[in-house]
């Protein structure tokens, strides 16, 4: 692989208006997926570092709490400007560290800005109500910001994830303390900067990284800490609730998901295999909303799978910096790992392997773009969340079975149906678990829109006014 010259920007804390670098600390290296080179060092947050945080956020929640809206929005606007004016810099970072394909990672990046403008606006539409009573007497429902919110975000967008968790407790008078990935932390050492440098007050947002589980412990059994937000797998999402039970916290959890896709006879055939391709293999499949398990009417399932393997075995793999490469590598050396004891699972118990099915050349976390049709039920990867750059086909024949297949797991994030018949989908709409749904497109993510799951893809919303709504408490006020 070629080599970059850009430079990397170095990983720091952020923790009571002073940059805290990795001297003097533990820490951990991050890697290049794209070669596997160490790019720096992301110090890990001590107690001392935690608790400096904590009595931070309580006093920069106590400060923000009262500070007029309209300041509040500026902040958010001016930050969001300033991601624009860096896009560049921050989606080259981005890139560098998880390995996405750089037109991914500006597109990101500018989603982001979008979704901070979003939010500025919000800032000024938290409305209470007036309720009628009898002359003399008056109740009002007041919502009021939670408090410090302990915040945990995924390294599969480095940019966006973390901008999800600073901007809506901005927004909504909260104070914040973020734990972004060690994997991918100068992206959000990137995005705490456009909003330091936007005029943010110094105690209202801190980042920190560490040890996953020894910062997570120490911020959840804290009483500052009033709210728990989460991006992540099921399992470590289940960890923190336990945890933020003990405090009866208010939580908000987009967990993992295992995306069905239900492709009828009606499509457009040739349109419904390029879009999905593009979908399943962007981000090399590291999105909580990939679609992965496709079910295809019997009549059309044998093109579908050719037509799907044959613009798969296409894409060109290599580093993500380079503007030849549509897939990047996986984030990190586990990743490859795991995709093949999947690949290998599922031949093993029949599937048929259409594309792709080995690592990729160079010393990066590179595994080809891979598909496998008539695949059993019972393989891992039909039950696991493969994460990665595997797509999984089976045939259907009636909806009620497609509909049976898609519902089957426990997980609930993001669904696909590619029809024509306005019958189906509004009989789809109702029938299938999933917190989004999408017909003949591929877009969930809009800042105005709720983004979020049922069963075990975790509950409540980020984005839309629905983010907002969740970082706040409601109070009803009685007046006699």
């Amino acid at each position: 692989m070629a080599q970059r010259d850009s430079t990397y920007s170095t990983p720091m804390m952020y923790i009571e208006g002073e940059w805290v670098g990795a001297a003097g600390r533990d820490g951990e290296d991050v890697l290049d997926p794209a070669s596997g080179a160490v790019l720096a060092s992301v110090p890990h947050a001590g107690e001392a570092d935690l608790e400096r945080a904590l009595n931070a956020a309580e006093q920069g929640f106590a400060q923000w709490r009262i500070t007029a809206v309209e300041e509040r929005a500026r902040v958010l606007a001016d930050a969001a400007r300033l991601i624009r004016e860096r896009a560049e810099l921050i989606a080259e970072i981005a890139t560098r560290e998880q390995g996405k394909v750089l037109v991914e990672a500006m597109g990101e990046t500018m989603a982001a800005a979008a979704m901070m403008e979003f939010h500025a606006g919000e800032a000024a539409r938290i409305y209470g109500r007036v309720l009628p009573r009898p002359r003399g007497t008056r109740s009002m429902v007041l919502p009021q910001p939670v408090g410090t919110v302990a915040a945990f975000c995924a390294w599969n967008f480095p940019v966006l994830n973390v901008v999800r968790k600073l901007s809506p407790a901005i927004a909504s008078g909260c104070s914040v303390i973020l734990k972004p990935s060690e994997e991918t932390p100068a992206s959000a050492t990137e995005i705490m900067r456009c909003l330091v440098d936007a005029g943010l007050p110094a105690n209202v947002a801190q980042i920190v990284f560490g040890v996953p589980d020894k910062v997570s412990t120490y911020l959840l059994k804290s009483p500052i800490t009033r709210k728990l937000s989460f991006t992540g797998s099921v399992p470590v999402g289940k960890h923190l609730l336990k945890l933020a039970a003990d405090t009866v916290m208010r939580s908000t959890m987009e967990l993992g998901g295992h995306g069905p896709v239900l492709v009828f006879d009606d499509c457009d055939l040739d349109e419904t295999i390029k879009t999905l391709v593009g979908h399943k293999f962007r981000n090399a499949g590291q999105v909580c909303v990939a679609p992965t398990r496709f079910f295809v009417q019997d009549t059309i399932y044998e093109r579908f799978a050719a037509g799907f393997a044959q613009h798969a075995r296409a894409l060109n793999l290599g580093d993500g910096a380079l503007a030849s490469t549509q897939m990047g590598p996986l984030a990190n050396p586990r990743r490859p790992g795991a995709i093949e004891s999947l690949v290998e699972d599922a031949v093993a118990q029949g599937a048929v392997l259409m594309a792709g099915g080995s690592r990729g050349e160079g010393s990066g976390f590179f595994y080809n773009p891979t598909v496998l049709k008539d695949v059993p039920n019972s393989a891992r990867a039909m039950m696991e969340e493969p994460f990665g750059p595997l797509a999984l086909i089976r045939p259907f024949s009636t909806m009620d079975d497609a509909v049976e297949q898609a519902n089957r797991l426990p997980f609930g994030l993001a669904a696909y149906c590619f029809t024509e018949s306005a019958r189906r989908q509004n009989h789809l709409s109702e029938a299938i678990d999933a917190g989004m749904i999408a017909f003949n497109s591929i877009r969930m993510s809009w800042p105005d829109a709720p983004f979020g799951g049922m069963k075990e893809s975790g509950f409540g919303s980020e984005d839309g006014p629905e983010g907002i709504a969740a970082h706040m408490v409601t109070k009803s006020i009685h007046i006699a």
